[in-house]
């Protein structure tokens, strides 16, 4: 296979150096080609596939000057009430494993459960805070909410307690995987998104590090935590050494910063050279890998670029 050899975009105040990549569902001949012309140094593949078939893929990549650097596995199901269910999420997550070591990547990005609510897509109703209500306490050694609000937590009760739940079961079945993402040098990556959990860095950071292991860390979002009115620079602070990998979107508030919307890179609310400057600050060395569609490919690249040069 053909040695990889990607650009490393830096700007010269920064001590760091930030490779950009996309999200790509299948690699193909003709999109590589796209992607090495608009100036990306690698991918991050969000299907699983055989050995075969990743390591065809993986001839096809290099050969385009790229790197797969991450898998995306997505959605687990760790909370589920149904064993089986867990049991088949987990071995999933296994496979979307050994795809990332048959690719040559480094992590396997995995999201471990969701709970209901106004803002979840499965699971009970559960009345629980707006984003910008949010005041959470928490038992920094089990990871437990004791409250998600100021004052009375009584009609939150239902939440906080399928919060822990997902905490304590998450954590059950993330040790299950260690011994396998050892054995494979693949890292767990776990991502914090729309799954009304972990929805304060702090937090966030608490559950990343009971761990303890090298091979659990964190990939963060930087889009996904806007709602919740704490700057990107204070996320990525607080986590600041658990963070593996980046995904990059943006998300704009209104102007009471009681709603929003997904938007264009660069086109919301993030502070972008306050985030870059943080990176730098934590000495992170890695990817961004844009999550988002709708622009050409040499813009996103254009923009990247904006983003990695601090501006």
């Amino acid at each position: 296979m053909a040695l990889w050899s990607g650009s490393t975009a830096r700007a010269a105040s920064f001590k760091t150096v930030i490779r950009k990549a996309k999200i790509v569902a299948n690699p193909e001949e003709d999109m590589l080609r796209q992607l090495k012309e608009a100036g990306f140094d690698g991918i991050e593949v969000s299907t699983i596939l055989t050995e075969d078939r990743a390591k065809r893929a993986r001839e096809m990549v290099e050969k385009a000057g790229l790197k797969v650097h991450s898998v995306l596995r997505g959605w687990a199901e760790f909370n589920n009430d149904d064993p089986a269910k867990v049991d088949a999420s987990l071995e999933v997550t296994k496979l979307a494993l050994r795809t990332a070591h048959w690719l040559g990547a480094e992590t396997v990005l995995m999201v471990p459960c969701r709970v209901g609510g106004r803002a979840g897509k499965t699971g009970p109703e559960l009345a629980m805070p707006q984003p910008w209500e949010f005041d959470i306490e928490f038992n920094e050694k089990n990871g437990h909410v004791t409250r998600v609000v100021k004052g009375d937590n009584a009609p939150f009760a239902d939440y906080i307690a399928a919060q822990n739940k997902a905490t304590d079961t998450s954590k059950v079945q993330v040790k299950k995987l260690i011994p396998l993402a050892e054995e494979l040098k693949v890292i767990v990556a776990l991502e914090n998104v729309w799954n009304n959990l972990w929805v304060r860095p702090e937090l966030y950071r608490n559950f990343v590090a009971s761990f303890q292991h090298p091979y659990v860390q964190a990939y963060y979002d930087v889009g996904n935590h806007v709602k919740y009115l704490v700057p990107v620079h204070d996320w990525i602070h607080t986590l600041g050494g658990l963070i593996k990998k980046i995904h990059i979107k943006d998300y704009a508030l209104a102007p009471d910063n009681h709603s929003g919307k997904f938007v264009h890179l660069r086109d919301g609310s993030i502070d972008w050279p306050k985030m870059r400057q943080a990176l730098d600050d934590i000495g992170y060395n890695g990817w961004i890998t844009v999550e988002d569609n709708g622009l050409p490919l040499p813009e996103f690249a254009r923009r990247l670029d904006q983003i990695i040069a601090g501006v």
